[in-house]
């Protein structure tokens, strides 16, 4: 059974940046593995090492850069990597996009079970791993918090609104959706690491997908950091000093007033 891991890499802001046009300058970013495929990453993983799995794939739609944050997914595991970029991308890709390219994929791949994070960190759409199944036409589960695998069925518990959880089999080959808490990602051991080096990344263009192009809705026209205020009193003092205060506020708003 072959498990496709879709993976994202996203970027993380220092406290203090600077903005240049509509982006963040980059000497204030990093990137690293998008935390909700971190743990979907584990679950594959877990799967194989169980015996349930052969082979787990992960993809990622990222430049040359984001081989960094797939060599960690390697590390902690998975068997190989496809990374899809082409000259053609501009700006942002929507959900559409990147369905349509992750479609293309599973079309080459032939998965009997694909896994991904809920969202991602910083788009936070949540809607890429269902987009997908509706595409290639895969029952799915999204939000799965539990999993037992018995490499056919899929019984997952599913948090929904409220607190509410649901519990529901699902049929391979299905799409997941999988929400932090599921399990307990690994760290990427120096052994993991030295062995990632020698594991592929088959890097894929929209054409090696047999993609003539692709049209994104999504544009960045602005970004700016916004006006933050506040009504909070801050009391300086010692203990006695501050309740002083405090107690006169409180007067002055007449609470504990009969």
């Amino acid at each position: 059974m072959k498990v496709l891991v879709t993976v994202a890499e996203v970027g993380t802001v220092e406290d203090d940046f600077e903005i240049d046009g509509a982006a963040i300058d980059e000497r204030y970013l990093e990137y690293d593995l998008n935390e909700w495929d971190d743990y979907a990453v584990e679950e594959a993983v877990q799967l194989e090492e169980e015996g349930l799995a052969d082979e787990v794939v992960t993809v990622t739609i990222g430049p040359e850069r984001s081989e960094e944050t797939i060599r960690m997914a390697l590390a902690k595991g998975a068997d190989r990597a496809i990374r899809v970029w082409d000259s053609s991308f501009e700006g942002l890709l929507d959900v559409a996009a990147k369905t349509e390219i992750l479609r293309a994929v599973v079309a080459e791949e032939e998965p009997d079970l694909i896994l991904g994070g809920v969202q991602t960190g910083d788009a936070m759409f949540g809607a890429t791993g269902v987009s997908l199944a509706a595409a290639i036409d895969y029952p799915w589960a999204a939000v799965v918090n539990d999993l037992e695998f018995d490499g056919e069925t899929a019984s997952v518990h599913r948090e929904l609104e409220g607190g509410v959880e649901e519990l529901t089999d699902v049929e391979t080959p299905a799409v997941l959706t999988i929400q932090t808490g599921i399990n307990e990602p690994r760290y990427a051991s120096l052994r993991g690491i030295r062995q990632a080096q020698s594991k592929e990344i088959a890097v894929q263009t929209l054409a090696d997908l047999g993609l003539d192009g692709l049209d994104s809705d999504l544009r960045l026209t602005e970004m700016y950091e916004p006006e933050v205020e506040s009504d909070a009193t801050v009391f300086e003092g010692n203990a006695e000093d501050t309740a002083v205060q405090l107690a006169g506020v409180l007067r002055e708003k007449g609470v504990g007033a009969q």
